[in-house]
């Protein structure tokens, strides 16, 4: 089994920031490529980040949720 970390993507427009708004997807799902496993804000907008990889989740790296 190989493991394969997905970092924030370039979102576009110089932003290189973003928060997780909310997970689509969970630890012990199955996921296939380009569907959604999790929106994003930035400064400019809400975007829902498809997954660049077929297989299991294994590990969610970031908390979901607004904290400010």
């Amino acid at each position: 089994m190989s493991i394969s970390r997905f970092p924030l993507p370039d979102v576009g427009e110089g932003l290189t920031e973003a928060e997780i708004v909310t997970w689509k997807v969970k630890v012990g799902d199955q996921v296939s490529v380009n569907q959604t496993i999790c929106e994003i804000e930035t400064a400019k907008s809400l975007v829902e980040l498809p997954c660049p990889f077929e297989g299991e989740v294994t590990e969610l790296l970031g908390p979901g949720g607004r904290h400010r």
